[in-house]
């Protein structure tokens, strides 16, 4: 069969995404925090974007989307020169002596100045767990063998305060002897705050027992052998094998309470995770409103400037031309994009606070049930519209602050219809705060209770929401005197 080469032409239907719509996707799906950031980061690389401030003109929105058909000026425009000319003959050098003649020092007019370190550079850094025992470390008296062995017990601590790796791989790491790997570690494990570098939750509270001087008694005798029974609360038992009174028990049950199962809870060097409402909703006489979160957010409008410098670009070189028009077109593709994301999350809003009228108006108790689908049929947009909308989005209003995700659930049949699972679980939390710590109601005597409430559900659906709401079983959440 003989190999030869040839045109054709073939026609073929493909969805491809344009750079727009690509921007208008990844700012739809922005959370408040990182769209802030994301706008400033574009303020700074744009030159045609400029922040808006109260006493300035607001570019309006028939001049974006005008600006891409404004007509060209012919080659007997005026040169830049005389563009610089018109805006008042502002250039380069006024902007340097209206600078420099200020007072402000800007390291042009008095060459050899030593610039002066940054204030961050004194900032104090909050001291972790690792810095908090190699300080220890280095104030012990142990010889240096051990102190180096010691370095690596603290590089394998994890952020729980438990050490994750065996004497063997500790010895094959540092090339010591075991009997210098046990030293540095019990070492390590002497350190403050107590119960550190455990392998395991057992050895954690011995080591804290072991601080207070508690060796030998009860309460350790409990810890080795009946955590078990502990965490079924067969206190009972634990009195009776060791004959002594429930109350001399239930002392030592109070002592092992208090003690800390993370010892590096304190030194967490996590940042906080802050959460900012994207949308305000707010009952008024008229009916409820929706406010759009707008705080922190840099106000984008096009510079007057380089607008101009764009309707004379004729008088520029073809580097200079190409920089313009794609930093234009950047700028004005991000304020549409923006506007589009401001109106789709709004509209989104509207048609949730139209199906959740009644969590509106009393609470979580009349949530009903809802999906994508529904929002999306309401609207005229795709599914994948509204998921992106909702994601990582928090709504406040008078009885909370919430995720947008939680205004979707599923339904489950009740006696008057469907109902919200979220509702349900609501139900479930409550009336287990208001049990008899004595006596806990089993599964079961909840689904019978849900069933005076019209709301039928097996056993299996309480375990399960139950445990979503890491709530224990009956035996664990019973109390003694």
């Amino acid at each position: 069969m003989a190999l030869e080469s040839r045109l054709e032409l073939k026609l073929s239907q493909k969805l491809i995404l344009t750079p727009q719509l690509q921007l208008a996707i990844k700012l739809l799906q922005m959370p408040q925090l990182e769209l802030s950031q994301a706008l400033t980061l574009e303020l700074t690389e744009n030159p045609f974007l400029d922040e808006v401030m109260e006493e300035r003109e607001e570019l309006s929105r028939e001049e974006i989307e005008n600006i891409e058909t404004r007509e060209e000026p012919d080659d007997t425009e005026a040169p830049l020169e005389k563009l610089i000319a018109d805006l008042g003959g502002y250039g380069v050098e006024d902007y340097f002596d209206d600078r420099g003649s200020d007072g402000r020092d800007l390291g042009y007019f008095t060459p050899g100045t030593v610039e002066q370190p940054s204030f961050d550079q004194f900032a104090s850094k909050e001291a972790d767990l690792s810095d908090h025992l190699l300080w220890q470390l280095r104030l012990s008296d142990a010889d240096e063998e051990t102190r180096e062995i010691g370095e690596i017990v603290i590089g394998n601590i994890d952020e729980n305060g438990y050490l994750r790796v065996t004497d063997e791989e500790i010895a094959q790491t540092s090339g010591a002897e075991m009997e210098k790997v046990r030293a540095a570690v019990a070492l390590v494990q002497g350190f403050d705050p107590p119960g550190i570098a455990a392998r395991n939750l057992q050895e954690c509270l011995l080591l804290q027992l072991r601080a207070v001087n508690l060796q030998g008694s009860l309460v350790e005798q409990i810890v080795l052998k009946n955590m078990a029974d502990v965490e079924k609360k067969r206190y009972q038992q634990i009195a009776r094998q060791y004959t002594v009174s429930l109350d001399t028990v239930m002392a030592a049950i109070r002592v092992i309470e208090g003690l800390e199962p993370k010892p590096a809870r304190n030194f967490s060097n996590l940042p906080p995770t802050y959460v900012v409402p994207d949308v305000t909703v707010v009952k008024t006489e008229d009916g409820y409103q929706i406010i759009l979160n707008d705080e922190g957010l840099p106000r984008l409008r096009l510079n007057s400037y380089y607008k101009k410098l764009f309707l004379a670009k004729n008088s520029l070189s073809k580097e200079e031309k190409q920089f313009i028009e794609e930093k234009l077109r950047s700028a004005v593709w991000l304020l549409k994009s923006l506007d589009q994301r401001n109106r789709t999350i709004y509209r989104v809003t509207e048609s949730i606070l139209n199906f959740q009228k009644d969590f509106f108006d009393t609470g979580i108790a009349l949530l009903k049930p809802l999906n994508l689908r529904d929002v999306a049929a309401s609207l005229g947009m795709h599914e994948s519209t509204i998921s992106r909308v909702t994601s990582n989005k928090f709504l406040s209003c008078s009885h909370g602050l919430f995720s947008f995700r939680f205004f979707f659930s599923s339904a489950l049949q009740s006696g008057t219809g469907s109902v919200s699972s979220t509702s349900v679980k609501d139900l479930i939390r409550k009336i287990i705060l208001e049990e008899n710590n004595k006596k806990p109601l089993s599964d079961q005597r909840i689904v019978e209770l849900l069933k005076t409430k019209n709301i039928v559900i097996a056993r299996r659906t309480v375990a399960k929401y139950r445990e979503e709401l890491k709530i224990p079983p009956q035996g664990r959440r019973k109390t003694h005197d």
